[in-house]
């Protein structure tokens, strides 16, 4: 948990100034911008041999770079309108092979109708490719981390696991995020970067929540060594959220009606004294560690 103490440390360190919406601590900033608007800002890097490796297709690595951003702009409920793009790049990668890079860029922007407005290139021992994004969302719509409400079903939008595989090519879940937000009243929100159980930490940290969670409900690929690998590699990018139970009746009925997204009741939000748990078809329940991938193990 050493990253969560830091970004703890860091929020105190550097508070929110007046008129700040929401400074360190969430998927993005919330910042004042319109009567009706808020503004969203996020930025995010991914590094070579920590997110991507070298030898990787660099349209992917492009694509990657831009898709983590949008994912923090859609776990708050927003639309990504803007991003820049810094690139510390390795002096023995050929002009094609950086073009290519910037074709993967270029194509994830296209699909999501983001536009790239500047950035930086310089030389770099290692690849780092560092995202900065802008988005917009409804004040009524924003969802935060620390909303998360006593008695909340716990969701998420898809299926743990596919991390490995799929981390260079998965799809921002904003279809996803419109969907819910517009139509139903969600408490809190975030993407699932680190791992279910890290992330699922976070959450209710940020809520000041406990949470139970089922364990035969939670859909994981076949393709990790076991469930609890699917739950703590991270890298799916789902998104996990909470909403009230008759929120929660209402999503089930609409999907029952409607196939545009998918969603998966896993659990349930308690009280912050009775900590994190998994309970097993059995009745077993065994506590909530929160494994995952941390970048600050010191």
């Amino acid at each position: 948990m050493k990253e969560i103490k830091f970004i703890k440390d860091l929020e105190k360190m550097i508070p929110c100034k007046k008129g700040i919406i929401k400074g360190i601590g969430d998927d993005t900033a919330v910042l004042p911008f319109t009567k009706d608007k808020y503004l969203l800002y996020a930025s995010d890097m991914i590094v070579e041999d920590v997110h991507f490796k070298a030898d990787d297709a660099p349209e992917k690595i492009g694509w990657k770079a831009v898709a983590v951003n949008i994912s923090d702009i859609a776990a708050m409920a927003g639309v990504p309108k803007y991003v820049t793009v810094s690139a510390g790049l390795t002096k023995n990668k050929s002009l094609s092979y950086r073009k290519r890079i910037f074709n993967g860029i270029k194509k994830i922007c296209d699909k999501f109708n983001v536009t790239i407005v500047g950035g930086d290139t310089c030389a770099s021992e290692k690849m780092v490719i560092d995202v900065s994004i802008i988005g917009e969302v409804d004040k009524k719509k924003v969802v935060y981390r620390s909303g998360a409400k006593l008695g909340d079903i716990v969701f998420i939008t898809g299926v743990l696991g596919y991390g490995k595989e799929k981390h260079l090519s998965f799809i921002p879940k904003l279809k996803e995020s419109q969907v819910l937000s517009s139509k139903f009243k969600i408490n809190s929100m975030m993407d699932i970067s680190d791992g279910l159980y890290m992330d699922m930490t976070r959450l209710c940290a940020a809520s000041k929540k406990g949470c139970l969670l089922y364990k035969d409900k939670i859909p994981v690929s076949r393709k990790p060594n076991s469930f609890d690998d699917a739950c703590s590699y991270g890298e799916d990018f789902e998104l996990l959220f909470t909403v009230g139970k008759i929120e929660a009746g209402k999503i089930e009925k609409y999907l029952s009606e409607n196939n545009k997204i998918k969603v998966y009741n896993i659990g349930e939000i308690l009280e912050e004294k009775h900590g994190l748990w998994m309970v097993e078809r059995s009745g077993k329940k065994t506590k909530i560690k929160p494994k995952g991938y941390e970048h600050i193990k010191r």
